[in-house]
């Protein structure tokens, strides 16, 4: 760190806060670029349960292109592309799972087909460009080149692992879990959590004893109080918070490392002012609160 200082030294750098940006600067930005034929989402969806829409396949055209990615997976827990219950290697686990998806293709009809994977062996050798010398593989070659006669056109491209990403945690998966017969297997729901869980718990915990969560905090910075029941263990514990804050008054604040103040709020006041960030009235707020 001293080693960049003394570099950056000759060069006249000044640090200053990001400041606030107006919710209405944002707004007259993508107004004043607006396209004429931009037409506004509707957001109403009334089946919440539905979730997946696709068009029939009885709606699409003959000529309707499919695209069919596929992935296989060989490691010392076992194979996957959907359930292998017998040895193989990874080549002959990867052209398992194309035959897999091509036979999916031909059950439904489907005349035009774009195959991709990760494996460059099996896409080339099924191009043509590279030759089949391994005997355990040139019967699925044979194989997979019988089957292909079944579509109006097919075609066969390489991807990159990054791009294949899908595909290959569902091989991966596949591979390290071991399925009876006689066992169903269920669904597998992903979901996407955009703030941590304890985020949404800020009104439960003040519900307890009717007081913010930076109460003990409070007492303790105006009149070194701590309550009743603390233990020497909570005492050192919120002596050492208490030492990042500062009271002002009757309002409470929270030292960052960059010495800038943020105004602790409790619940009510929060979702406020959550309320008018996301309406677009951004103020200053984005500046002082913690």
């Amino acid at each position: 760190m001293a080693r960049w200082q003394i570099l950056l030294s000759e060069f006249d750098i000044v640090y200053v806060n990001q400041k606030a940006m107006k919710g209405s600067a944002i707004a007259d930005f993508l107004a004043s670029r607006a396209l004429e034929d931009y037409e506004p989402l509707n957001f109403n969806f009334p089946n919440k349960d539905l979730m997946y829409v696709a068009i029939a396949e009885g709606d699409m055209p003959e000529n309707h292109s499919w695209k069919l990615n596929f992935d296989g997976a060989s490691n010392a827990v076992g194979n996957g592309v959907g359930a292998l219950d017998f040895d193989c290697t990874n080549n002959m686990a990867e052209y398992e799972a194309c035959i897999i998806g091509i036979r999916a293709a031909i059950d439904r009809e489907i005349k035009v087909l774009e195959v991709y994977g990760d494996s460059a062996l099996v896409i080339y050798q099924l191009k043509g460009e590279w030759e089949t010398r391994d005997s355990n593989l040139i019967s699925y070659r044979k194989l997979i080149l019988e089957l292909i006669e079944k579509f109006n056109d097919i075609t066969f491209h390489y991807l990159l692992r990054d791009e294949n990403k899908m595909a290959d945690a569902l091989a991966t998966l596949a591979s390290m879990v071991k399925v009876n017969e006689q066992e169903d297997m269920k669904p597998i729901q992903m979901s996407i959590c955009e703030a941590p869980a304890h985020c949404c718990n800020v009104d439960e915990e003040e519900e307890r004893d009717d007081h913010p969560w930076y109460h003990d905090i409070l007492q303790y910075v105006k009149s070194r109080a701590y309550l009743e029941k603390a233990t020497e263990n909570d005492k050192r514990i919120l002596k050492r918070l208490a030492s990042d804050y500062v009271l002002d008054g009757e309002v409470l604040y929270k030292k960052r490392k960059d010495q800038v103040l943020l105004r602790c709020v409790d619940a009510v006041e929060a979702k406020k002012i959550l309320e008018e960030v996301h309406d677009g009235a951004c103020g200053t707020h984005a500046n002082d609160i913690c």
